[in-house]
Formats: structure tokens, C-alpha cells, sequence
């Protein structure tokens, strides 16, 4: 009966979570707040489900080691999570010139932390020292994506030109629907058929096996693709 009210929640949280992010877009009131806040709902329900597995399994007598196993599959979905946010949000910005503000650079976000003061405006500050953070652990993840953003926004000035749109999107699509994998809904669905077939903690190696190794082929392919598409940008601009 747990595992049904926790699956209705889990379905609920997703389905408002998507819901929020496509409202503030048609409505054009998106914001760097609102997508602050997003990204720590979306750790804590992470979270909460790596706990509650955990405790389900020491409560029934398991070895304390599977401590460690959600510990390892925590890590692994964040890093996961924070490299496909960061492609999904860099193809929104390069393929569909989307605002900058959604492709954050975590030199900006330093500037703008130093800016706020805790004892005026801490409820600000803590905000953006997790999307700080966050940011920094994506660019550790993607120094080529990183240095084409860098490359990108100097030379374009905030207006990605048409033919770089057109090259991009056609090198990146592809790639979108992989990345689709280590988005939520298929750990969703991974997780239910686990519970359903009383066997959750396999949902631990799911996330430790076949997800790392997508997780790995995928950031090699992008680096790859970032770097080719640096290239270009850079045999631009010297020509220019």
C-alpha cells in the first residue's frame, strides 16, 4: 500500500513539475528564481527516494552496505541529471536562440553572489550559491560545451546567427532523445516495475550500470560534438 501512495505521489510531483517549467514559458515568466527552485525540488524528491529505499532495506534486516550502494547511486543521478540539464538548456539557447539567461556562466554567477549581502538579501544569496554550485558541476562536466558558450557569447553578442542554429541542431538533435533516458520519466518508470515486482533495490544498479555507461558514451559524443562545433566558431572568427 506504501509503494501505490508513493508511485500516485511520485506520478503527481512529476506531472506538476513538467507543468510549471511549459507554464512560465507560454507565459514568458520565466525567471533564474524560479528555475533555482525547480532544480532543488527536483534533488529533494531525488533524494527522498534514495532515503526511503534505503531505510526500506535496513528496516528489513539488509547489510548496512547498501548504505553506500544509494550513496554511489545518488552521486551518479546528479551528475547525470545536472550534464543533461546543461545539454538540454545549451540546445534551447544555440538551436532555438533562446535567452542567455538560461545558459548561465558560473563567472557571471560569481559576480552576482559576491553582489548580494546575506544580512540584506540571504534567502537570494543561498539561492544562488546552489545554482553556483550546480553550475560549476556542469561546466566540470562539459569544458567544451563550456568554452563554445564562452566562444559563443563573445563573438555572437547573444544572437546566434542562423547558419550556426542550422549546424547545431542538425550535430545535436540526434542526440536529445538518449539524453531523454536520464530525464525522470524513465527512472519513473523504472522504479515503478522494480516495486512492482518487489525488487527496488535493483533500481540502485540501474542507476550505477547501464545509466553510467549512457551517461559516459553521451558526454563523450557531446565533448566531441562541442569541440567540432568550437572549431568552427573559432575558424570564423579568425577569418572574419
Amino acid at each position: 500500500m506504501c509503494s501505490v501512495l508513493g508511485m500516485v505521489l511520485l506520478v503527481c510531483a512529476n506531472a506538476l513539475d513538467n507543468a510549471d517549467g511549459q507554464l512560465a514559458r507560454l507565459t514568458h515568466q520565466e525567471s533564474r528564481e524560479g528555475r533555482i527552485i525547480d532544480s532543488v525540488a527536483d534533488h529533494l524528491v531525488s533524494v527522498s527516494i534514495y532515503v526511503h529505499l534505503t531505510l526500506r532495506y535496513l528496516v528489513e534486516g539488509s547489510s548496512p552496505a547498501v548504505c553506500l550502494l544509494a550513496l554511489a547511486a545518488g552521486i551518479s543521478h546528479a551528475l547525470q541529471g545536472a550534464a543533461a540539464d546543461y545539454y538540454r538548456t545549451a540546445y534551447l539557447y544555440f538551436a532555438t536562440n533562446r535567452s542567455p539567461m538560461e545558459l548561465d556562466s558560473s563567472s557571471v554567477l560569481r559576480s552576482n553572489f559576491r553582489e548580494l549581502r546575506w544580512p540584506h538579501d540571504p534567502w537570494h544569496k543561498f539561492l544562488l550559491a546552489l545554482y553556483l554550485n550546480f553550475t560549476r558541476q556542469q561546466e566540470v562536466l562539459s569544458p567544451n560545451l563550456k568554452n563554445l558558450r564562452d566562444t559563443a557569447a563573445g563573438l555572437f553578442r547573444g544572437e546566434i546567427p542562423s547558419w550556426f542554429r542550422t549546424r547545431y541542431r542538425s550535430l545535436v538533435s540526434p542526440m536529445l532523445r538518449w539524453w531523454r533516458l536520464l530525464m525522470t520519466n524513465t527512472r519513473m518508470l523504472v522504479l515503478f516495475a522494480l516495486l512492482f515486482i518487489g525488487q527496488p533495490v535493483w533500481y540502485f544498479w540501474f542507476e550505477l550500470i547501464p545509466l553510467n555507461l549512457l551517461f559516459v558514451y553521451l558526454i563523450v559524443r557531446q565533448e566531441n560534438m562541442s569541440k567540432l562545433l568550437l572549431d568552427l566558431v573559432t575558424t570564423r572568427r579568425d577569418s572574419a
